[in-house]
C-alpha cells in the first residue's frame, strides 16, 4: 500500500510540473525522430560553432547533433536550455553516457530571460534550434536580435513570419525552416 501511495504522489508531482505555467510554460513535444537527419543537416554543423537548443526537452536534437559533430571531428559546442526540472534531470542523465559530453552544456533557465552573451565567447557561428509554440517564436527572435548580431535559426514545424524573406525550407514529415540573419 505504501508503494502505491508513493507512486500516486510521484505521478501527481510530475503532472504538476508539466502543467505548471511557471515550471513548464511551453508544452513538451519531442522533435520527430524520423526528421532527425534533416534537422541535423539544417543545423549545418561546422567548427567554431555553438548550437543552442532553446526549450531542449529531452535533448533529442542536441545529443544527436553532438554525436554527428564528434563523428565529423568538429569542435562544435552544444547548449541545451530547459526550464522543466524533470527534463533537466533527463538531460543530465543522458549527457552522462554521451560520447561527446565535454561539448554539451545543460542550462536550467528560462529561454525568455536567457543571457546568450555568457555562452558565446569561443565561437564564430551561432545556430539556434527552436521547436516551441508558434506564438512564442517572435518573442524569442526579438530577444535573440538584441543580443546576437549574426546567427542562424532552425525552426522545426513552425515558420517565423518576421523572417520569411530569409527562409529556406527542408521538407520532412514536418517542415524545417532555416533562417540566416
Amino acid at each position: 500500500m505504501g508503494f502505491f501511495i508513493t507512486f500516486i504522489i510521484l505521478i501527481i508531482i510530475i503532472i504538476f510540473i508539466f502543467s505548471s505555467k511557471k515550471l513548464s510554460p511551453i508544452p513538451y513535444f519531442p522533435s520527430q525522430s524520423v526528421d532527425l537527419p534533416k534537422i541535423i543537416k539544417a543545423l549545418n554543423l561546422k567548427n567554431n560553432q555553438t548550437v543552442f537548443d532553446l526549450g531542449a526537452g529531452d535533448g533529442i536534437i542536441i545529443f544527436e547533433a553532438a554525436k554527428e559533430a564528434l563523428k565529423q571531428k568538429l569542435n562544435t559546442k552544444f547548449i541545451a536550455v530547459e526550464i522543466n526540472p524533470i527534463l533537466i534531470l533527463i538531460l543530465y542523465f543522458r549527457r552522462l553516457f554521451h560520447p561527446n559530453k565535454k561539448n554539451i552544456k545543460i542550462v536550467y533557465g528560462d529561454i525568455f530571460k536567457f543571457d546568450f552573451i555568457n555562452f558565446m565567447n569561443f565561437t564564430n557561428f551561432i545556430t539556434v534550434y527552436l521547436y516551441i509554440s508558434p506564438w512564442f517564436l517572435e518573442r524569442i527572435i526579438r530577444n535573440l536580435k538584441l543580443e546576437i548580431r549574426n546567427f542562424s535559426v532552425v525552426s522545426y514545424m513552425y515558420p517565423i513570419k518576421s523572417l520569411e524573406k530569409n527562409e529556406k525550407i527542408i521538407e520532412g514529415k514536418n517542415s524545417i525552416f532555416i533562417y540566416d540573419l
